[in-house]
């Protein structure tokens, strides 16, 4: 069973379709549950940061989203399809929702413009000569033109998670998925690839973010949603979680968070 296109261009029309339905979720390995009955609707447009302490779940609820890991019980739908069905083509499912790591996971043989245009080409069908047009274009708008030659390894992290995330884009998802992507990146880095991710919320991208950085949710999400032990304890819209958590864990968890200069 693949995803259907035609289902999900009407569901970006109708507003009443979520772009992501989650509902149920649980997620085991072997006898230890990870995620223990997450329910989450984002709906198109919408930016969703997961927060939390490591080990709550943000990165195991966003692989399983992807189809990296599979789910334990519990559904998820992609524009109204449920592709957690029996015989869905995860590969195909993929192609629709972008996923960025903390890792670079570029192809160090590759350029950085072979690297963006290698999903398009190999995966969609693009002919290389549009999907060249679309990479040379997706590196200038991150300011990364002048890179297009270069390989992975002369590039700083900054730049590399900037290539990475328009390698994502370069797949034309409909979701976007970011893996704590600045977690591996010295502090002098981290700006410039949220500044990227600050310009892709501003045009529209529907995106769930796992982040540690507290300022940057408060600034971009529509909701954020706070983690712990494999349950979203609460969610709300960063005015009201920052500053009047209603659950005692969100409100120790904002607190140590803000003793540590962290908000």
């Amino acid at each position: 069973m693949a995803v259907s296109d035609t289902a999900s261009d009407n569901a970006a029309v109708g507003s009443a379709v979520p772009a992501l339905e989650i509902k149920g979720l649980r997620k085991s390995f072997g006898p230890t549950e990870v995620l223990r009955g997450i329910d989450l609707s984002v709906a198109p447009h919408e930016v969703i940061c997961l927060i939390g302490a490591s080990g709550s779940g943000k990165s195991t609820l966003l692989r399983t989203v992807n189809l990296l890991e599979p789910v334990s019980a519990g559904d998820i739908w992609l524009s109204g399809q449920r592709i957690t069905a029996p015989g869905i083509d995860a590969n195909r499912v993929r192609q629709h929702i972008g996923i960025v790591f903390q890792a670079f996971n570029l192809f160090p043989h590759m350029t950085v413009l072979r690297n963006v245009t290698l999903g398009p080409v190999k995966a969609l069908g693009v002919r290389p000569a549009q999907a060249t047009e679309e990479a040379r274009s997706l590196l200038t708008r991150f300011g990364l033109e002048s890179k297009a030659g270069e390989y992975p390894d002369r590039l700083s992290g900054g730049q590399q998670q900037r290539v990475a995330i328009a390698r994502a884009l370069a797949m034309r998802p409909r979701l976007l998925l970011l893996d704590e992507v600045t977690s591996a990146l010295d502090p002098e880095l981290v700006a410039e690839v949220l500044d990227v991710i600050r310009e892709l919320a501003g045009s529209g991208m529907t995106m769930l973010i796992a982040t540690h950085e507290m300022g940057f949710a408060r600034d971009i999400a529509t909701r954020v949603a706070f983690l712990a032990d494999g349950q979203i304890v609460e969610q709300a819209p960063p005015g009201e979680l920052f500053t009047e958590p209603q659950d005692e864990r969100t409100q120790r968890f904002l607190r140590r968070i803000t003793e540590a200069g962290r908000l």
